[in-house]
């Protein structure tokens, strides 16, 4: 069986009224963990999201902000995750490259140390005499080493 937890964690304001996709599972199929494994991640995957929608994304200050860099094992994949999602967020219109609510849809543990999140980041659009709300899917990795849980840039199933 499946742990899909539908609309599990809204961030701010916000409704499953938007449409997304079914998380890839692993080739192996997804699993259910224990009860205190899923709120260890749910509460460390909360923290980052609700810091991150706290940040213009394109900032100093926030390239060098310890608590998002806190949910990296490294350095280079706080780059790698930061240079992606900044140019993502650039590519879709947010204006000033932040996003004003996210929105956990799903998420789906491939193995009790990874789960894949998929997360609707919403926020306003920075063209001009555009009135709405732009939006970004994403679905985030997340691995855990040494009972923390951190996240890995790439969505893949390794």
């Amino acid at each position: 069986m499946k742990l899909w937890l539908s609309c599990a964690l809204v961030l701010l304001v916000g409704a499953c009224s938007t449409p997304t996709y079914p998380i890839p599972a692993p080739p192996e199929g997804a699993i259910d963990v224990a009860p205190a494994t899923a709120l260890a991640f749910q509460q460390r995957s909360e923290a980052f999201y609700v810091r991150l929608i706290q940040r213009r994304f394109n900032a100093l200050e926030t390239f060098n902000d310890r608590s998002l860099r806190s949910h990296f094992r490294t350095e280079e994949a706080f780059f790698d995750y930061y240079a992606e999602l900044a140019n993502l967020f650039d590519e879709a219109h947010f204006e000033h490259s932040r996003p004003s609510q996210a929105l956990v849809f799903d998420f789906l543990f491939g193995t009790p140390d990874s789960a894949l999140v998929q997360v609707l980041y919403i926020g306003q659009d920075d063209r001009p005499l555009r009135p709405n709300d732009v939006r970004l899917i994403r679905i985030d990795r997340w691995d855990r080493h040494e009972d923390a849980w951190w996240i890995t840039p790439g969505a893949a199933w390794r």
